[in-house]
């Protein structure tokens, strides 16, 4: 079951809906980081190019669980 949580990007109101099992990686990240929701939101926002929010939010989540952490470098590219 998909669970929406609503964040505010570049000024816009939007809401992404991902299964809990990815909100709660996300969630981790953020703590790990020292991100608040809307700060992991708005950094995944900036990185993620033409992919859909949603699905960068999936590959992060994906990749991180995978030991990929190079999400951590504020400025490296994804």
């Amino acid at each position: 079951m998909l669970r929406k949580r609503s964040v505010s990007l570049s000024g816009h109101a939007t809401s992404v809906a991902l299964e809990a099992e990815f909100w709660a990686v996300l969630d981790g990240i953020a703590t790990e980081l020292g991100l608040t929701h809307a700060g992991l939101m708005k950094r995944i926002d900036e990185r993620r190019g033409r992919t859909p929010l949603a699905s960068a939010c999936r590959l992060l989540a994906l990749a991180w669980t995978g030991g990929d952490r190079s999400f951590a470098d504020p400025a490296a590219p994804d």
